[in-house]
């Protein structure tokens, strides 16, 4: 008689017999129970796995929806999801290109070219053809194909970005998933099959663009799905235009510049372009915080104008262009730092750890800020305070201050857009700002870049130059700075009189040389090793841009060195 070779799985200290053979989704089905949100991952010896594998005799952990990288795989899959069932639906010869461009909120817009008329009835055959693909519950398959077989299938759909990206990856397999008779390659892990996705919506999505005073409508497609937080439920779509607006238009510039993709970076640095890219990048922002200037100087009786952004977002360096900005109409801008009104660090709220919140509003003298101020409008001279962040004290150093007709204060802060923040002052004296690195360059046509890499990937290259900061230090503390955002920046961008987007489209070729040592030093052994792992991985796609090409202004001289402001 045979007999039935069997494994051993440790899952929390206790050990469980499995049939040799058996794959993870199998075992998953048995603790779900224990778990809030749906296993769609499993961690197997120290690495990450597909739930499709083979088990094999080792310890298991379960990841679900609910934890970042098992989100991103529901994200992922529904995304393949969506493009198949619009390639499902177009006749032959309709649909071009289809490209996830970025993200507005918890809805990902999708351009889509060619004769196929995008509304509200393709959305919602989109949606039942989704609906279809979940409720016939379709196998997702991975494949390792050799490079030129693998192309060649992309080749077969009309994905020549695929060909572009692969030409610059040193290895020589491929993998690649299946969805019926879909294939397509994507960055990150998937789903097992389509019956995981249940939560999406399909919308079409349009907005008006103001280009030289002649209105432009442009429509595309929304895939609206849940927030991380609450992966069973889909997300509301807050309308954030200004913010649509801001990638919109630095995706156009970036298709004018034939650089939508890692693939065309990459070209561009193999052909000598990238000196010349930067320059007209660098012009291209120096434009734009221009006409910021030109707004602001045109606005009679602007006497404030408050800056927020995101952490690394570039805030300091973009106050310094713009005050320079600013000179050239004649105005005369005075920085003031909000920080230098946290209360006595004795005072400051804590956070449910009990740890000081510094990000809060509470842990600013919102009263005496606006005391300040309005006495500064009025006319009245003021000795503004400084706070000494060694004694976690005020102090007051002589800085005596009165606004003179040209006069005009730039002042950044974690809470300048919110009203709260500034409610002693009238709407006409203030300018609102938001800046933030909203990255339009993607991977290829399906795989986009999150703009949160880019801006980490800078704060761990500027803290460890400046600070010494390790970098499994700064991914430990980036999900408490993410929170801080999203309470306290996010609700309020919309509020913004402009919006300025500082990423530069190559810059990611440049901080790979800078991180990419710091990552290394991250071991098995920290919990960070995971998240370093990913991004190492994701930097591999790009070749190196040397930082010499980078003027001494730019904005990513913050985080690099050498720029010629003081930045740090």
């Amino acid at each position: 008689m045979g007999y039935i070779i069997m494994i051993s799985i440790i899952y929390n200290g206790k050990t469980y017999e499995y049939p040799e053979g058996t794959i993870f989704e199998e075992i998953a089905k048995d603790f779900q129970k224990e778990y809030k949100h749906k296993i769609v991952l499993c961690i197997f010896n120290g690495k990450v796995n597909e739930l499709y594998k083979k088990a094999t005799s080792g310890e298991i952990r379960f990841i679900t929806t609910g934890e970042r990288v098992g989100f991103k795989a529901y994200v992922r899959t529904a995304i393949m999801m969506m493009i198949k069932s619009l390639r499902d639906i177009a006749k032959p010869g309709e649909l071009e290109r289809v490209k996830i461009e970025f993200t507005v909120g918890q809805g990902y817009y999708c351009s889509v070219e060619g004769s196929i008329e995008v509304n509200d009835d393709l959305a919602e055959r989109i949606n039942r053809r989704m609906n279809e693909l979940a409720q016939a519950d379709i196998k997702i398959e991975k494949a390792n194909y050799e490079l030129e077989e693998g192309l060649k299938l992309f080749d077969a759909q009309g994905m020549r970005d695929k060909r572009n990206l692969f030409k610059y990856r040193k290895g020589t397999k491929i993998n690649i998933y299946k969805m019926d008779d879909y294939y397509d390659y994507f960055y990150g892990h998937m789903l097992p099959s389509c019956g995981y996705v249940k939560h999406f919506h399909v919308m079409s999505y349009q907005s008006i663009q103001d280009e030289d005073s002649s209105n432009k409508t442009i429509t595309g497609l929304m895939l609206v799905l849940p927030h991380e937080k609450e992966p069973e439920r889909i997300a509301y779509l807050e309308p954030r235009e200004k913010l649509f607006n801001a990638l919109y238009q630095n995706t156009e510039w970036s298709k004018c510049m034939n650089v939508e993709t890692v693939g065309e970076l990459n070209e561009a640095v193999t052909y000598g372009q990238a000196e010349n890219m930067i320059l007209v990048q660098e012009a291209f922002l120096e434009r734009r915080i221009g006409e910021i200037a030109k707004e602001i100087y045109e606005r009679k009786g602007v006497k404030f104008v408050m800056i927020a952004g995101p952490s690394s977002s570039g805030k300091t360096s973009f106050s310094l262009r713009l005050d320079v900005q600013l000179r050239t109409f004649g105005l005369k801008p005075h920085t003031i730092a909000v920080d230098n009104y946290f209360v006595n660090r004795e005072n400051t709220p804590r956070d449910e750890n009990g740890n000081y919140n510094f990000e809060c509003l509470g842990a600013i003298d919102v009263e005496l800020f606006n005391q300040n101020m309005k006495d500064l409008l009025d006319g009245k001279t003021v000795d503004l305070p400084s706070f000494n962040f060694k004694t976690g004290k005020r102090e007051y150093n002589g800085n005596i201050m009165t606004l003179e007709e040209n006069d005009i204060l730039v002042i950044e802060g974690i809470h300048c857009l919110n009203d709260k923040m500034s409610y002693a002052l009238p709407e006409e004296s203030k300018f609102k700002v938001y800046i933030s690195a909203l990255t339009t360059l993607n991977v290829d046509f399906h795989n986009r870049i999150p703009t949160t890499d880019a801006r980490l990937l800078r704060r761990m290259v500027r803290d460890n130059r400046t600070r010494g900061t390790k970098a499994k230090d700064t991914i430990k503390m980036w999900p408490s700075v993410r929170r801080g955002e999203e309470e306290n920046i996010f609700p309020f961008q919309e509020s913004a009189d402009a919006v300025f987007n500082s990423v530069a489209i190559y810059e990611l070729a440049v901080l790979k040389a800078f991180a990419e040592p710091l990552l290394y030093q991250i071991g098995p052994e920290d919990e960070e090793y995971f998240e370093a792992r990913r991004l190492l991985k994701f930097l591999e796609y790009f070749l190196v841009i040397d930082k010499t090409f980078i003027p001494n202004n730019a904005i990513l001289r913050e985080f690099v060195g050498g720029s010629i402001f003081p930045v740090g």
